[in-house]
């Protein structure tokens, strides 16, 4: 066949196989449009999930008479006149392919009212062929009619799914774009029934409701609010606790600059923020939003623009990850009220005599695995070392003082309790029943003492994070070259981590020292993780992720064990350690530590006052 230009129709359906992959894909370019044209009210009514009909009302500023027929040319567009405008993006659409996309694969009528217009105009085009513009009724604003869509393209068609498989995906994008824009209302119609009506206002009230309606009232009762800014890069929005997560990542939604994006490097950087607070196998629920100069992010990466492209990777993910780590940090009971200076000993510091109740030593054939005997040695070092400072003497001659006393702490004033309050009782030798101003605490000892450990280990390692041991082998690694100039661009930070590398080749590394924790690990193995993700994200925390998996087995094999017997002394010395710690409300394994019954729930459970 000879080289030939194709007709601007199948052009049009070749490009519609990029933009248009279902309905839901048609009413997101609507849509867009509607917002990009400052619309306030957008109305979409769908018919049989779309297949049939597609109509989208706006109240924006509308299209011109002359211009109708333009707006369904291919790249056609307002939004963009040089390279300046798309470096400096603010709308959403740019292209310019989304309506003769649409256009050529449906049957189509664009109607449209400017307010200093006379009246209103139509156009139509059936699967391209373009007829109009016709004088219409229409108040201020525009609305696209899209019906029998891919009826010129049946095998298209047939790849369709159900009427409700496809209305879910349209009702999951206006979701997700309702959480995009508070100053728009949305309503959307299936088949003549109103299925959401999201009512405009940027009042944190209204905020709030929307968030309740979209994402469930449980949602916003578990949701910590984040706000946090460095520079260009600015995060606000909302990240539920650990403890409220989902079995799918339905409750997902991460916006930049207002525009709904699913991105590996965003989705990566909020996974390690709550790396260890979350119990495995589950999904961690938010709604973001990352406002950032448009300089600094691509988004003309993918037809469909759910893709984006940062300029300085590793600025992005650490700043995203540290946003939600330091708000995922506090721990629940700080949140509920404001504690009075915790009083007593540690929890950690209780008699020698005393301690071995606590499952002692860090045996590692007990519970979460084995580690290397050479990282044993470390860490029962470290631990030595911080039982002898001068703070865990002091707090050891408390102990001595009140280990006989089993009665509680003064309890006049309700403002002097603690925010978990006082022990009261030890149930089979696993749970600690506490009292606070609410009611009653119920916490796990071996999970809430294998936190306070684990965060003491994370310290004192960050401590003597440049201890590293010298192999009597080197470790030779053959690399891609991409690689090799990732180790050389980031010597730095490999060596604060305790690793000595050098470059011998164009695709070749050496490894010479290595972290003394890590000495038995498969290093080469890590190291090539390490270095794909480097490339892949501009950043890792797999070596971090490998060290804290060590000293999460060690916290795990060195605290207190079931079945054995507590004082009061020792319970109340371990709430007071609880509150004290970060990310004290779950254990290693992202399991709770502590639950709260409040006397209202406690009166439920047995119908007082009913």
């Amino acid at each position: 066949m000879s080289i030939h230009k194709l007709p601007n129709q199948l052009i049009d359906q070749i490009a519609a196989g990029e933009v248009v992959e279902r309905p839901a894909s048609v009413v997101k370019e609507l849509v867009e449009n509607a917002l990009d044209a400052g619309a306030t009210q957008i109305t979409i009514d769908i018919q049989t999930g779309g297949k049939k009909s597609i109509k989208i009302t706006d109240n924006g500023q509308g299209i011109a008479k002359d211009e109708l027929a333009l707006a369904i040319e291919r790249h056609a567009t307002s939004k963009i006149d040089s390279l300046y405008d798309l470096e400096h993006l603010g709308s959403l659409g740019f292209r310019g392919e989304a309506l003769p996309s649409i256009a050529s694969v449906s049957r189509f009528k664009l109607t449209s009212h400017q307010a200093e217009a006379d009246m209103a105009y139509c156009i139509r085009s059936d699967g391209g062929q373009i007829t109009g513009p016709e004088p219409a009724a229409h108040p201020p604003g525009t609305t696209v009619e899209v019906t029998d869509l891919f009826y010129n393209t049946p095998a298209r068609r047939r790849f369709l799914k159900t009427d409700r498989t496809e209305f879910l995906r349209i009702d999951e994008l206006i979701k997700q774009l309702s959480l995009s824009r508070f100053d728009v209302g949305f309503r959307l119609a299936h088949n003549g029934q109103i299925i959401r009506h999201a009512q405009a206002g940027e009042a944190e009230p209204l905020i709030q409701q929307r968030i309740s309606q979209l994402c469930g009232k449980d949602f916003m009762e578990q949701a910590l609010h984040i706000e946090h800014q460095r520079g260009d890069l600015k995060l606000s929005g909302w990240v539920a606790k650990p403890n409220w997560n989902r079995a799918r990542a339905d409750r997902q939604f991460f916006f930049i600059n207002g525009r709904v994006i699913k991105d590996k490097l965003v989705a990566h950087a909020i996974r390690q923020a709550y790396q260890d607070v979350l119990f495995h196998g589950r999904h961690p629920a938010f709604v973001l939003y990352l406002s950032l100069n448009p300089e600094l992010v691509d988004v003309n990466v993918h037809p469909t623009k759910h893709e984006v492209r940062f300029r300085d990777t590793r600025l992005v993910h650490d700043f995203i990850f540290g946003a939600i780590h330091q708000t995922l940090a506090p721990a629940r009971m700080q949140e509920q009220t404001q504690a009075a200076e915790p009083s007593g000993q540690s929890f950690e510091s209780v008699p020698v005599q005393n301690r071995m109740a606590f499952g002692g030593g860090y045996n590692s054939g007990q519970g979460g695995g084995s580690s290397p005997q050479s990282s044993l040695n470390y860490l029962q070092q470290m631990a030595a070392r911080d039982r002898q400072s001068p703070l865990a003497e002091s707090a050891h001659s408390y102990a001595n003082q009140n280990e006989n006393s089993q009665s509680l702490p003064s309890q006049a004033q309700d403002e002097d309790i603690p925010p978990l309050g006082y022990a009261k009782a030890q149930i089979h030798g696993v749970f600690v029943l506490a009292e606070n101003k609410q009611g009653l605490i119920i916490v796990d000892m071996h999970a809430a003492h294998e936190r306070i450990l684990y965060e003491r280990m994370k310290q004192r390692f960050s401590d003597d994070q440049l201890k590293n041991q010298k192999l009597l082998v080197p470790i030779q690694l053959n690399v891609s070259a991409r690689e090799v100039a990732v180790v050389e661009e980031q010597g730095d930070w490999f060596s604060q981590l305790g690793f000595e590398i050098t470059v011998t080749g164009e695709e070749s590394l050496t490894v010479r020292k290595v972290p003394a924790i890590l000495v038995q690990a498969n290093v080469e193995e890590l190291l090539k993780d390490v270095l794909s993700e480097m490339v892949a994200l501009g950043s890792s925390t797999k070596i971090e992720a490998a060290i804290n998996e060590i000293l999460s087995t060690m916290a795990c094999h060195g605290s207190v064990r079931a079945n054995h017997p507590l004082s009061l002394m020792e319970m109340n010395a371990l709430l007071r350690d609880m509150e004290n710690t970060l990310r004290s409300d779950q254990c290693n394994h992202g399991r709770p530590t502590w639950t709260q019954l409040d006397m209202k729930q406690l009166d439920k459970l047995f119908l007082r006052g009913q």
